[in-house]
């Protein structure tokens, strides 16, 4: 038997050809799988046969004790969860010691999301007398119309759009989704390809959808510095970040009647876990406006 160290790179192929994960994702599993393996090596484990139920809860807390986050600690036990999953449907292992982790109940944070009207006082912000205007309201309006990530939508090429038919095509890694626009986005979208990307591109064969003003592809960096401005410029007082839309998507489309797996595809999630955060989210909006509103409550 071997150190989970020696599994690390299938594991790693499996994430990548099976689970089709994002590469943010990947990242963070293979980054907190590493660790742990350094960890439980340190503390006198060399093989995946002697790491059970206690060891890995001495990890998290060993995790806590060093003042990690409550999201931190959560996403670190659902990497380790993966891992042994895979150990498992390998036979590597005969048991899961990550399944039933003892994780404090509030460790997954509810996401924060924008109410109605706070998406629509945030997407009026940019001015379109301004061509960066016209830029930046399109790649809002299409940020919350697909609830796509933003390194999905900096990694958007002009041939990637289809604005007669009002749909994307999206891709992170091998995986690949079509995600349908509202009417609003479909128009922005087109305002900023005919008027004025032609003239931002620095080069004719430009391939990226949205480009910056030295006119190459837009960076995560300068997006989110776009968000932060209209944030500020639209006075709200909750925490935006590209993050905050892709959150509000979801939310508001289960609160209208959406089928949860739709929003999964579309929000290209590999596990309905995901995407059943947003249960949560509509539930405690819901109370939240009982509790107000309830004469008895």
């Amino acid at each position: 038997m071997k150190s989970p160290e020696f599994y690390i790179d299938d594991f790693s192929d499996y994430l990548k050809n099976e689970k089709h994960v994002s590469s943010n994702t990947l990242v963070s599993y293979i980054r907190d799988v590493n660790q742990f393996s350094a960890w439980v090596f340190e503390n006198g484990i060399s093989e995946v046969s002697g790491i059970d139920r206690e060891t890995v809860e001495n990890y998290i807390r060993h995790l806590k004790g060093y003042g990690k986050s409550s999201a931190t600690l959560s996403r670190c036990a659902a990497s380790l969860k993966c891992f042994f999953d895979y150990l498992l449907r390998k036979h590597i292992v005969n048991a899961n010691p990550a399944v039933k982790l003892s994780l404090d109940k509030h460790a997954r944070r509810l996401p924060q999301i924008l109410s109605n009207r706070e998406v629509e006082t945030f997407l009026e912000q940019p001015d379109l007398n301004d061509a960066k205007g016209i830029r930046d309201k399109a790649m809002l309006e299409l940020l919350y119309a697909t609830g796509i990530r933003v390194t999905e939508l900096i990694s958007l090429n002009y041939s990637d759009v289809n604005l007669a038919a009002g749909i994307i095509d999206c891709k992170n890694g091998d995986k690949e989704r079509t995600i349908p626009m509202y009417s609003v986005a479909v128009k922005s979208l087109k305002d900023y390809l005919d008027n004025v990307r032609p003239m931002m591109i620095a080069e004719s064969n430009e391939t990226a959808l949205f480009v910056n003003v030295n006119g190459s592809r837009m960076s995560r960096q300068g997006f989110w510095k776009i968000v932060k401005s209209y944030q500020k410029k639209a006075d709200i007082k909750k925490d935006i970040t590209p993050h905050t839309l892709r959150h509000s998507f979801a939310a508001h489309l289960l609160e209208n009647g959406a089928d949860i797996h739709a929003i999964q595809e579309m929000l290209g999630h590999a596990d309905i876990s995901s995407t059943q955060i947003y249960t949560k989210v509509v539930r405690k909006q819901l109370k939240d406006v009982y509790n107000k509103a309830h004469p008895r409550a």
